[in-house]
This record gives C-alpha cells, sequence and structure tokens, in this order.
C-alpha cells in the first residue's frame, strides 16, 4: 500500500522480483494483482512521509502539524517509536513532548513534518502498551 512506510523500497523490491519471473508466473502475477482492489484513504504527501521514516530510522525528533478527527490543527515535537497499520490507516506512535504522553496521530492527518536535529530520548516499545489482537511486527526475514 502506498501510505505504508518504506512502500517506495517494498514497490522496488517487488518489481525486481517480478522482472526475474519466468514470463508466464510474471503474465500470472500481473493478471492476479488486477483482481485484488484496495479501499485506501489518499496517501499523504511524499515529503511528509519521508520526513516520518527519516525521523523513525535516526530517531530524532520530528516537528508535526497535526489535524485532529475534530478539526483543530496543533504543532507538535514528537518522538517516533513506530508505525502501526490498523483498521486501514496507518499510524505513528509517538511520545508527544507537548502531551508528555505515548500518542497515536494517524498519518494521512499529518500536514507538514521537519526532522529536527534533537535526537529521541530513549522512549521504548514497551511504553506503547499491547498491540492490537491481531497484530504483529513485521520482519524482513519472514
Amino acid at each position: 500500500m502506498s501510505a505504508a512506510p518504506d512502500a517506495d523500497l517494498a514497490a522496488a523490491g517487488v518489481r525486481k522480483i517480478v522482472d526475474v519471473l519466468d514470463p508466464r508466473t510474471r503474465a500470472r502475477s500481473l493478471e492476479l494483482a488486477d483482481r485484488v482492489w484496495v479501499d485506501a484513504p489518499p496517501s499523504p504527501a511524499r515529503r511528509v512521509r519521508s520526513a516520518l521514516e527519516e525521523a523513525m530510522a535516526e530517531q530524532r525528533v520530528v516537528r508535526i502539524r497535526y489535524t485532529s478527527a475534530q478539526g483543530v490543527t496543533t504543532t507538535r515535537d514528537v518522538e517516533p517509536e513506530l508505525f502501526a497499520s490498523t483498521g486501514g490507516r496507518w499510524h505513528l506512535v509517538a511520545w508527544c513532548r507537548t502531551r508528555d504522553a505515548m500518542r497515536w496521530f494517524t498519518v494521512s492527518r499529518v500536514v507538514s513534518a521537519t526532522v529536527t536535529r534533537t535526537p529521541c530520548t530513549g522512549h521504548t516499545v514497551a511504553e506503547v502498551g499491547e498491540p492490537p489482537p491481531h497484530a504483529r511486527p513485521v520482519h524482513g526475514g519472514g
């Protein structure tokens, strides 16, 4: 899904795999892909996603302008802890320095994001709490 963290890298990887498939398997894969529809909200701006991904990878504070479900836009400095997909939406789970607590930010509601030079202070995934019942980490090895 295009809104997923590192979606560009994943798409490039999939293209490489498809390119090396034998012609029959490639054709069947592409035909199957045409039969899978995903109703997903529009993805956030690429520059926002890139900033959030960079802040997560570098473990640096990111300043976001965020619009809540109630339509209120605020600016917050947050320490990214993890990305989560639930209910068809991607979230940045981060320590909010404004609220002094862990918060879930719907990525599609992040209006802008700027990575700062400030390192994160060392919050952990354990502080996020329990994952949703069917959630699981994504591992590169399968």
